[in-house]
């Protein structure tokens, strides 16, 4: 292993900034186990430790050593793991169908964590694709990364306009209300989900997930099909206003795979 250079280390460091790492294609991952994971996907540039990885032997990714204090200093978590690896995003995707697969959307969800959950909750769940809003948290954060550990390796992420991409691209017209396919929505005013044909059928369709604080949009909104609630319970009982976003597409999912 060949030590770390100061200017590798300010390099990146540096990637710790969106502008940065958009500018030079890359994202970082960092524990052991997450940066493993990546390798199954994504081609390192670089993958930084403070000792030699056992399952690293042979492999043809550069291997730097660094010292508790550089890592320290790249790291974007408040405990370093140890083990950082610099990847190559993937440079093109194209956007999937929902013609024979069931697809997640988000629209503006904000909160990296959140988003790393959903992303490592849909891998559970066997969601390969997840569609998402152009204000939606960026994937490659480094606390996003670290939140899926390593389903990021494979659930694909796309950013796209999502009202075309749910309206244009699906067939659904807001002002005919008609679809090709069913097109699902966490509302408050939607309909219990766990009522009999509240959910018709689970094979194919898309499933949209909304902004912490504000929910779907009001133009998404117009396209669902299908408005979903999910029950608190009691249901004579007080309880929490809301769900976290996270905590309620795991709850979604886990009744369209039942």
């Amino acid at each position: 292993m060949t030590h770390i250079s100061k200017n590798q280390v300010k390099f990146v460091r540096s990637l710790g900034q969106k502008k940065q790492r958009d500018l030079e294609g890359l994202f970082l991952s960092e524990g052991e186990k997450c940066t493993l994971e990546m390798l199954k996907r994504f081609e390192p540039l670089m993958i930084i430790s403070k000792e030699p990885i056992a399952a690293l032997a042979g492999s043809e990714a550069e291997l730097l050593e660094a010292t508790d204090t550089e890592i320290e200093q790249m790291s974007q978590l408040r405990t370093p793991q140890g083990v950082i690896g610099v990847f190559r995003r993937p440079k093109s995707m194209a956007l999937p169908s929902a013609e024979d697969q069931l697809l997640l959307a988000l629209d503006g969800v904000q909160d990296p964590g959140n988003l790393g959950t959903i992303i490592r909750t849909a891998d559970w769940f066997g969601i390969t694709d997840i569609v998402c809003s152009r204000d939606t948290a960026d994937c490659w954060n480094p606390k996003v990364v670290q939140a899926t550990m390593g389903a990021l390796a494979r659930v694909r992420v796309h950013y796209t306009n999502l009202f075309d991409f749910i309206g244009e691209n699906r067939g659904c017209s807001s002002a005919s209300m008609r679809c090709t396919m069913p097109v699902y929505g966490t509302l408050l005013d939607g309909r219990n989900m766990y009522e009999e044909s509240a959910i018709p059928q689970k094979r194919n369709g898309i499933i949209v997930m909304g902004n912490e604080g504000n929910g779907i949009s009001a133009e998404v909104r117009s396209l669902i099909t299908h408005p979903l609630y999910i029950p608190s319970y009691p249901a004579d009982r007080e309880t929490s206003e809301s769900l976290n976003v996270a905590i309620a597409t795991a709850v979604v999912l886990s009744e369209f795979r039942r």
